[in-house]
This record gives C-alpha cells, structure tokens and sequence, in this order.
C-alpha cells in the first residue's frame, strides 16, 4: 500500500472552485465534472490533501456528494451544526444540500482523501453504509481504505476506455468496505487494534529507511513476536511482508512514473545494492524490477 506522492493533479484541468488552496500539498485527480444524469452512481473527481494551519472550509451547498477520510492529523467537523471531532480513521460523507464546515488543527495537520460523486444511487449507497446518520464513522482497517483510494488514482489517471466504469466499481467496493469495516462515531477502539494503528503508521512513515521488524519494534517499543501477532490479527500478513509491500510499491511507482534506474531505486529503499533489491521485487510481483520496467514502456507504445 502505497502512500501517493502529492503535488501531483490530472493534466490541463482547471481547479474547479470548491477546491480549497489552503493546502500544503495535494494529489487530485478529474474524471467528469459533468457526470451523465442517467448513470446510478460515478465517480466526478477525487484525491488526497494535506491541511495547512489555516485550513477551513464552509460550505451550504455542494455541487455533488462527497466522501472524505481522514489519514493524519486532527480538526473538527460541523454536519448540521453539530460538532464532531476528527482524527486518524474518521469517515464523514456530505450531499449536495448538507450544510458542513471543516476545519484543520493548528499544529496537527490534517491528511486527508476525498472522493465526490454523482448518481441517483448515491444517497442510498450513503444511508446503506451509515454515512447518512448526520454523524462521522471510524474505519477499523484504514490501509483497506487506503489501497481503495490509491486503486481508484491510478485507474484514473489511465486512458483507457474502460477508466471511468473501474473507478465507478471501485467506488462500489468502498461503500461495500465502509458497510464491512466502519464503526459508529464514539464507538471505543480496542488497545491491541490502537497499538497496531500506532505501528502501522510508523511504518507507513518511515518505510524508506526501516529494514528489519527488529528496527520497528524498538521504534514503538514492543516486542518482535507481538509486533508479528498484531499485524497476523488486523493486516492478514507478517509484519515485514508488510514494510516490503510499501517499499515494492513506491518502487514501482519509481520505476515506471519516474523512470529511474534499478540501482537507484535500490539506493532510494536503502538495500545494500541492486541485486538485493530486485531479488525482492521478485519475491512480491514474480517478476525482475527490469522486467516490470520493460513492459510498461512495452504497452505505451
């Protein structure tokens, strides 16, 4: 699960005016600002925004409905009037006549996904999933959410014909994952999940440079064995398993966005040298990094 690199928007699209610059950085992505009234349910646009301090945004009226999760960071919502702290794991949803304000910490600063859709299947899909109850939900398996919103960017950012259907299914799967995976708002978190969050993050933050489990244990001072049983119990994989996926996956985007070199992505992850490296690509794609690289450039032609 890759965190996506920000600064990065869908080309030669003008930012439409409910988007707010009081961000430090931003990844946003722009299918259909005019979605088809016919359709069910479509995804119009989407992305990932880090908060500055300033951030607020108050709004009576919006064009569509909107999902937003929060991945870092602390602020506050308004839904009605009625004030709801947010943090790590919060979901909140607003529809075109939901009257919101939001606010970003002070010195906590907000990461934040976002998805804003169309559709006369879209209030049912919110009130279905329990983001129709005027209040927030916590998500229980937040790298879950996460690898759904980085599918639904890189499916958007393709050309192919089939874009806007993938993005709309993977919508679909993301209130099917809300309905699974979210817990009312106040609900208490348990300590062993709490603690696993707590790792999970540090991971996710300091994978570049992190090796060993050994390495992530003393960081969050536990145990290798009860690091390995927390991420058996909430992520379904070891512990390590999961730091290589984050480095695997940044490679990839290294690799094929970036165009560099094998050896430099190795440098960049922090193996010793590139046979190191590919040798561990391969244990998780079944391919050589070179191979992978290859037929990219292969399909762009």
């Amino acid at each position: 699960m890759t965190q996506p690199h920000l600064n990065t928007e869908s080309p030669a699209v003008a930012e439409p005016d409910f988007v707010s610059n009081q961000v430090s950085e931003a990844r946003r992505f722009y299918l259909n600002m005019n979605p088809p009234a016919e359709k069910p349910l479509t995804v119009v646009c989407g992305g990932v925004e880090r908060m500055r301090e300033d951030y607020h945004v108050a709004r009576q009226e919006f064009p569509y409905y909107a999902i937003e999760w929060v991945a870092e960071g602390q602020g506050d919502l308004h839904l009605d009037e009625r004030r709801f702290l947010l943090e790590p794991g919060m979901m909140f949803a607003y529809g075109p006549r939901t009257p919101h304000r939001i606010a970003g910490g002070d010195t906590n600063r907000m990461r934040k996904y976002y998805v804003d859709f169309a559709g006369h299947d879209a209030e049912q899909q919110l009130e279905h999933s329990g983001l129709l109850a005027g209040r927030p939900l916590r998500i229980t398996r937040m790298h879950e959410v996460i690898e759904l919103f980085a599918s639904m960017d890189r499916e958007a950012r393709s050309d192919g014909q089939l874009t806007h259907d993938i993005c709309d299914l993977l919508l679909r799967l993301m209130f099917l994952k809300i309905r699974q995976r979210g817990v009312p708002y106040g609900t208490g978190v348990p300590r062993a999940y709490a603690t696993y969050e707590k790792i999970r993050t540090h991971i996710e933050q300091n994978f570049r440079t992190l090796q060993t489990v050994q390495e992530v244990a003393r960081a969050c001072d536990i145990t290798p064995i009860h690091l390995s049983r927390l991420f058996r119990r909430f992520a379904g994989m070891g512990a390590y398993q999961y730091l290589l996926k984050q480095k695997m996956e940044l490679a990839t985007e290294l690799l094929i966005r970036e165009g560099l070199l094998v050896k430099e992505v190795a440098k960049q992850l922090g193996f010793a040298d590139a046979f190191q490296f590919s040798r561990a690509f391969k244990r998780v794609y079944g391919v050589s990094p070179k191979q992978m690289a290859e037929s990219h450039r292969q399909d762009e032609i």
